[in-house]
């Protein structure tokens, strides 16, 4: 891992929904001036997309293979 373990933080934050289904999430807290290190700071230009968003198409397959590999 990139990050030496007091530049990181998880947490898991779950519970049941309104639909009565159980739900969860991952909250990842990295540190800035880890961030910095690999040009991924929101300040750093490199943090910026540069180039064109991928075609719908390439969306739409990706969460095609999504379904296709949580239902399996």
């Amino acid at each position: 891992m990139p990050f030496a373990g007091h530049r990181i933080h998880c947490d898991l934050v779950c519970g049941i929904g309104a639909d009565g289904h159980w739900h969860g999430r991952y909250v990842v807290r990295v540190d800035a001036d880890a961030l910095r290190a690999l040009g991924l700071h929101p300040d750093q230009p490199t943090a910026v997309v540069t180039g064109p968003a991928p075609p719908r198409w390439w969306h739409a397959a990706a969460e095609r293979n999504a379904r296709r590999h949580r239902a399996g």
